[in-house]
């Protein structure tokens, strides 16, 4: 006899996401974008019963493409605008963007094509913009007046002086000579009034994608790292902000003799005390416009951080230095109320960094790649799991799922596979993410290209190497089986978003 559940009396914070970035999503123009794909992607989710659809950071990236290394935090990256909406608004012709070189490989971006043919489109786009009054332009550059003409000059003057990073600048522009900046204001006129445009169109396109995505239900958990790009908008203009010669990174331990040394300004948090933390407002107040949750990279390095010198060649001279804390949010909540936020507490973790977590209240992340050493009883194995945490399969710096199974240590796959009652290999994945969905945190999480069952060829990033961010989707890959799949997964644990 049939049983009909009744799934109104459940936890109402069971939850869970998929992880697709921007970035891979399906096209004919080399990388995805806010275009009609993003819209049916949130398509797909909804019929797949989700809560969530988390992204990378969307911040204009340069050299190596990392999302996680941007030229500002608080600018959008023109590799996201649709020409197609372009020419809906009559700023392109259709032969302006088809039919041109955007890369061979429908599976991977190329960063080095796009480039160069996106640019070409994009000033098609600005020339014919310059001969429209639009009134919404007008208000959008008054309501970003705190850094978007900053912005623009700083991409201005990259470009002018051959993208080389502000810290090649000539001095007096490096040093931010007013008398010299005017002149190149004037100069750069057109350079200028270009990031603007360019701003302008993605924020346009990323809000309506936004509320459409928000008109099912669903909601965006956006990411952002710690630390600012050293080639960034804001280290050149608020110096005070960052200290000179130290940077971030992580100390030497059984993976690396010499640590990690990140490269990252860390942050001069007495100055940013001395203001009652008023970067830090701006900068969550902004992102939070964009996003619903937010997912912070190394959460850990606001209780203590890592400060490595500046021109070490690795990090095992660092130490530990001592940051804000829960100062900091309490500033934060205090300024814009209550935020959701995940908190990325991966890595070397201290009973002080526990304890800092847990005053916040915020859910961290417990990754079940990390779980099964059967020598420990691991935090991250599902039994030990408790309600207020976000359990992902991996993540963008991980491998998938099925790559973790044919090349983790196979001690720790066989204990796996005995703990998570495995027997097929065809089973292992799905049982994998099974074990996520079932736990008891509230929120479950999983890469797209797990439930994909991807090998190596849908690895996001491969940390410490060049030639990462290029995965993407095909839109045949994307199934009405799969999303049902999907959605039965989801609902068996009561994590339906419906």
């Amino acid at each position: 006899m049939e049983q009909n559940f009744d799934y109104k009396h459940i936890n109402k914070n069971r939850k869970s996401a998929i992880i697709m970035h921007i970035s891979s999503l399906w096209n004919e123009y080399g990388i995805g974008n806010l275009g009609k794909e993003a819209y049916e992607f949130a398509d797909f989710l909804k019929a797949s019963g989700q809560y969530y659809w988390q992204i990378l950071p969307t911040g204009p990236t340069g050299y190596g493409d990392s999302p996680y290394q941007s030229f500002s935090s608080f600018a959008g990256n023109p590799y996201f605008i649709d020409f197609r909406i372009l020419e809906e608004e009559g700023l392109l012709n259709r032969e302006d963007y088809e039919n041109l070189d955007y890369g061979n490989d429908p599976n991977r971006v190329d960063f080095g094509k796009i480039y160069l043919t996106r640019k070409e489109v994009l000033s098609k786009a600005f020339e014919n913009f310059k001969n429209i009054e639009d009134e919404k332009y007008n208000i959008f550059i008054t309501e970003n007046s705190d850094w978007i003409h900053d912005y623009s000059l700083f991409m201005a003057l990259k470009e002018h002086f051959g993208n080389i990073s502000w810290e090649d600048f000539p001095q007096e522009i490096k040093d931010r000579n007013l008398e010299e900046l005017d002149k190149y204001e004037i100069l750069l006129k057109d350079k200028i009034n270009y990031q603007k445009f360019i701003q302008y169109k993605f924020f346009s396109q990323y809000k309506k994608w936004k509320e459409y995505v928000n008109s099912l239900g669903i909601k965006i958990i956006g990411d952002m790292p710690i630390y600012v790009s050293p080639d960034s908008l804001e280290v050149w203009k608020d110096r005070e902000l960052f200290l000179d010669n130290i940077v971030g990174g992580c100390p030497p331990d059984g993976f690396s003799a010499g640590g990690q040394k990140w490269g990252n300004p860390v942050y001069a948090w007495e100055k940013h005390m001395e203001t009652g933390f008023k970067w830090w407002i701006n900068r969550i107040e902004k992102t939070m416009k964009y996003i619903d949750v937010l997912r912070i990279d190394h959460f850990r390095g606001f209780e203590s951080y890592w400060a490595v010198p500046k021109f070490d060649e690795d990090a095992r001279n660092g130490k530990w230095v001592k940051a804000p804390g829960v100062e900091l949010f309490e500033a934060i909540e205090k300024a814009l109320g209550k935020i959701d936020i995940v908190a990325e507490d991966l890595g070397y973790t201290t009973v002080e960094v526990v304890k800092f977590r847990e005053k916040t209240g915020f859910p961290g992340m417990k990754m079940l790649q990390f779980a099964f050493n059967p020598e420990n009883e691991s935090d991250f194995l599902p039994h030990q799991i408790e309600r207020n945490w976000a359990v992902y399969t991996g993540t963008h710096d991980s491998d998938t799922v099925k790559t973790w199974f044919d090349r983790a240590n196979p001690i720790e796959v066989e204990f796996a596979k005995k703990y998570l009652h495995l027997t097929d290999p065809k089973d292992y994945v799905k049982g994998f993410i099974r074990a996520a969905w079932s736990s008891v945190a509230n929120l479950a999480v999983a890469q797209m290209q797990d439930f994909l069952e991807l090998g190596d060829e849908g690895r996001m990033n491969t940390p410490s190497t060049l030639g990462n961010w290029s995965w993407r989707v095909r839109k045949e890959m994307l199934t009405k089986e799969l999303s049902k799949e999907i959605y039965d997964l989801t609902k068996t644990y009561f994590r339906l978003n419906d």
